[in-house]
C-alpha cells in the first residue's frame, strides 16, 4: 500500500489533466507524479536514510510542499509536516521529538532553523528554493515502495495549547480512510473540480489535498497567507471550487471589502472546521455563500473525520430556523462510531453530557513515543478526545467544551461555548472567550474576555442582559474583562491557558 500510487493511477488515466498550480507553476499529473517519483529517490539517497525514517517539512504553502510530502511515501518515510508560523525552538522540538532525519524548509525558515539546530542537530537541513526542488526533481526515478496499511505515513503534531504539542502516529490506512471518507460524505470529485489551498498545508488544506488528487482534481496554492481578495479572485477564476477553512477565515471573507461584487458562481463546497462556528456567523456565511456549507468535527489523531453536518443539512436547518441543528457538530461520519462515555467510561443516553469518543480506521496509531498520553487517550479501542458534548435521539452530535474548559462553579458543570455563543449576539462583541477563575467560595466563577467590535463600547449591564434573556443565571459572567485582542495559536485558536494564567496571576496579588 502507497498513498503516492493514487497520484499515479490518475497520472496514467488523465497524464494531460493539471494536477497543481501556484503562480508560475503548473504541473500537470503526468508531471507531477514524475517529480514526486524522482523527489523520493533524491530522499532515499541521502546518507543514513531508510524505509520508515522521519521526514521534516517546513515550508511555506507552495507547489514544492506536495512535491515533498507524496515523494516521502513514494520513498516509503514518513512525512512530518510543520506550521510555517512556529518559532525556530518549536521546529527543532518537533524534529528532534520525532527523531527526522532530514528537513527540509523554505528559504524564509531555513536559516532561523539552522542556526537554532546548531552544527550538532542529529538532523539535516536542506533549504527548498525552486533550484533544490528541480534537482530533487532531476534524480533517476525510483519505484514505489509496497508497504503496510499500518506503516507510518505522517506524524502530525498537534497544536499544543498545553505543554509541548504531540506527534500523532496516521498510518497509511488512516489516509486512506479520511480519502475515501470525503468522497462519501462531502463531495465527488473529478478532474472538472478545483482544490483552492488558502490554509496551511501542514494541517487540514494539506489533509484534504489527499481526496482531490485521488480525483484527479487542480489543486491550486495562494498567497503565503490567507488573502479575502486572493479567495475571491480564485473563485471567479477557476471551475468547481473547493476549501478548507477556519470560521474565522469565513468571517473575514465575508466581512471584506470586495464581498459585495464577489462572483460565486463557481463556488462549490466549502469544508469548514477548527474551531467553532458560532450560529450568528454560520447564519451570515448560509446567507453570503449558499448551501455550500460542510461542517466537518476532527482533531489531528482522527484526521477531520469524526462527524459532520452537510451542505443538504445546513440548508434544510437553515430553513426551519433550527437553531439546535445549526449549532451541533452534526453526524458520524461513514464508517465512523460516535458515542458519549461517563466518568467511568460507560455509554451515557442520548441527551447527557460526557466526553466524546469515537472509533474508526481514521484514528491514530498511537502517539509518538508517548506511552503515557497513550495510555489515557486510547483505551478498549476508542479514541477520547478530551471534548465534551452530547447525542440526541438522532445521533447528532453537539459539542459543549473541551473537558479542561469546563468550569464547576459551586458542584454544577458550567459549558463555556453556550456562554459565548450568546455573548457573540450582541452587535458590539466581536469575540468573546470565556474561562473559570478560582472563587473561595464556589470553586470557580465564570469570567468573560470581551473584544469590542471597531468604534462600540459595550457595557457589563448590556451584556448581562443579553446572557440573562436566554442562559440560566448562574452562567452568566461574574466579570467582563474587556481586551483588545485574545491570545490564539498558529492555528487561530484561542489560548484559553493564557486566560485562566492571567486570572491566576491577578487572584494572587
Amino acid at each position: 500500500m502507497n498513498l503516492a500510487n493514487l497520484v499515479h493511477t490518475v497520472a496514467a488515466r488523465r497524464p494531460a489533466a493539471p494536477a497543481v498550480t501556484h503562480g508560475q507553476t503548473a504541473w500537470t499529473y503526468a508531471r507531477f507524479s514524475e517529480r514526486v517519483a524522482r523527489t523520493a529517490a533524491w530522499l532515499r539517497a541521502l546518507p543514513g536514510v531508510e524505509a520508515g525514517d522521519r521526514i521534516g517539512i517546513a515550508m511555506e504553502n507552495c507547489a514544492g510542499y506536495l512535491q515533498v510530502m507524496y515523494a516521502c511515501w513514494h520513498a516509503g518515510l514518513c512525512a512530518v509536516p510543520m506550521n510555517a508560523k512556529l518559532h525556530p525552538r518549536e521546529f527543532c522540538y518537533i524534529l528532534d521529538n520525532s527523531q527526522a532525519r532530514a528537513c527540509v524548509a523554505s528559504p524564509s525558515l531555513y536559516e532561523g532553523i539552522a542556526s537554532e539546530a546548531g552544527h550538532s542537530a542529529p538532523f539535516r537541513m536542506f533549504e527548498a528554493d525552486p533550484r533544490l526542488l528541480d534537482d530533487m526533481a532531476a534524480s533517476p526515478a525510483m519505484p514505489a515502495v509496497d508497504g503496510a496499511p499500518e506503516e507510518l505515513a505522517w506524524l502530525f503534531y498537534t497544536s499544543g495549547t498545553t505543554g509541548r504539542p504531540k506527534g500523532a502516529m496516521l498510518t497509511q490506512r488512516n489516509l486512506l480512510f479520511m480519502t475515501l471518507a470525503y468522497a462519501a460524505d462531502i463531495d465527488r470529485l473529478d478532474e472538472r473540480d478545483t482544490m483552492v489551498h488558502a490554509a496551511p498545508l501542514s494541517h487540514g488544506s494539506g489533509c484534504y489535498a489527499l481526496p482531490h488528487l485521488a480525483s484527479g482534481s487542480h489543486n491550486v496554492i495562494t498567497g503565503g497567507s490567507f488573502s479575502a481578495g486572493d479567495m475571491f479572485d480564485a473563485i471567479e477564476r477557476w471551475p468547481n471550487v473547493s476549501f478548507f477553512a477556519a470560521p474565522t477565515m469565513l468571517v473575514r471573507m465575508i466581512g471584506d471589502g470586495s464581498a459585495g461584487h464577489a462572483d460565486l458562481s463557481n463556488l462549490k463546497c466549502i469544508a469548514y472546521g477548527g474551531a467553532p462556528m458560532y450560529v450568528p456567523d454560520l447564519q451570515e456565511a448560509l446567507q453570503f455563500f449558499g448551501p455550500r456549507l460542510y461542517q466537518l468535527f476532527g482533531q489531528g489523531e482522527s484526521p477531520m473525520t469524526i462527524t459532520g453536518l452537510d451542505k443538504r443539512a445546513h440548508e434544510v436547518a437553515a430553513a426551519a430556523g433550527d437553531i439546535g441543528t445549526l449549532a451541533s457538530a452534526g453526524f458520524a461520519r461513514t464508517g465512523v462510531e460516535v458515542r458519549i462515555f461517563g466518568a467511568d467510561d460507560r455509554e451515557l443516553p442520548p441527551g447527557e453530557v460526557g466526553e466524546i469518543v469515537t472509533r474508526s480506521d481514521c484514528v491514530m496509531a498511537g502517539y509518538w513515543r508517548n506511552p503515557q498520553a497513550n495510555a489515557s487517550t486510547l483505551r478498549d479501542g476508542w479514541l477520547h478526545t478530551g471534548d465534551v458534548g452530547s447525542l440526541d435521539e438522532r445521533g447528532c452530535l453537539t459539542l459543549k467544551d473541551r473537558s479542561k474548559d469546563m468550569i464547576i462553579s459551586g458542584g454544577t458543570n458550567i459549558y463555556p461555548r453556550e456562554i459565548e455563543d450568546v455573548l457573540l449576539t450582541h452587535p458590539q462583541v466581536a469575540q468573546a472567550s470565556v474561562v473559570g477563575a478560582p472563587h473561595p467560595d464556589w470553586g470557580e466563577e465564570v469570567v468573560a474576555f470581551v473584544v469590542a467590535a471597531p468604534g462600540t463600547v459595550p457595557s457589563a449591564d448590556e451584556l448581562d442582559a443579553v446572557c440573562l434573556e436566554n442562559i440560566a443565571r448562574f452562567k452568566r459572567p461574574k466579570r467582563y474583562l474587556f481586551v483588545d485582542d485574545l491570545p490564539k495559536n498558529n492555528y487561530g485558536k484561542v489560548l484559553k491557558t493564557v486566560l485562566r494564567e492571567r486570572l491566576l496571576r491577578e487572584a494572587k496579588r
